[in-house]
């Protein structure tokens, strides 16, 4: 009896080492040519949500550009012109990517793209909910499963806010000052300096994900 309860119990251990979900935390520090940025960062997130991947996102809220005409929790394209924070998930053995846009005002879009800046749908449907309180803002997004590529091994992170001049492009990940060349502009297809995620190291090794129509052809 001593036996098979120590089985179980060790079991039970390695059902809890290897199946539970993470949390995975991410601040964004510097500018798309990696100067520092001028304020407290925006901190994005990304957890299980059994439907999804949740996104969360905090940091301040410029207000700057003023809100998309469009209605909040609908997708709204051109969002990339407005105060947003995007997220990249990219199989970069066949650069299929899926691109996560969320406005402070609450707008969203989503684009899955095969090949660089090469989008074959837009605008799909996510659950998206924000909350402003001064001059700070969160976001709730649950995405779906079937939007993600299969083989997703790079991410990368991404804030635009300001208007003329001072529009500024932040970068979790952004090119290096080595590789910047004189009047270069912000690209956030730069797939080349992604870096490592695997959904995995959120879900669990044992996870699988699921398969989806949406990339049929695509791999």
């Amino acid at each position: 009896m001593g036996g098979s309860l120590l089985l179980q119990l060790l079991t039970l251990v390695h059902i809890l080492l290897c199946c539970k979900s993470l949390k995975m935390e991410f601040a964004i520090r510097h500018t798309w040519d990696s100067n520092p940025v001028d304020h407290d960062p925006i901190r994005i997130s990304f957890s299980d949500e059994k439907s999804g991947l949740r996104m969360e996102v905090s940091g301040p809220f410029f207000n700057d550009p003023a809100a998309p005409s469009g209605e909040p929790g609908i997708a709204f394209p051109g969002l990339w012109d407005y105060e947003v924070v995007e997220s990249f998930f990219l199989d970069s053995t066949k650069e299929n990517y899926l691109e996560v846009e969320l406005c402070p005002h609450g707008q969203h879009l989503i684009l899955l793209l095969s090949g660089v800046g090469n989008a074959f749908y837009q605008q799909l449907p996510i659950d998206f909910t924000t909350t402003k309180s001064g001059d700070r803002w969160t976001g709730e997004a649950v995405i779906p499963w079937t939007y993600f590529p299969p083989n997703v091994n790079k991410m990368n992170s991404y804030v635009i806010h300001g208007s003329g001049a001072a529009r500024t492009y932040e970068a979790l990940y952004p090119i290096p000052k080595a590789d910047i060349v004189e009047g270069q502009q912000p690209n956030f297809h730069r797939l080349e300096y992604f870096q490592d995620f695997r959904l995995q190291s959120i879900m669990g090794e044992d996870w699988v994900q699921p398969e989806s129509d949406l990339w049929k052809g695509k791999a």
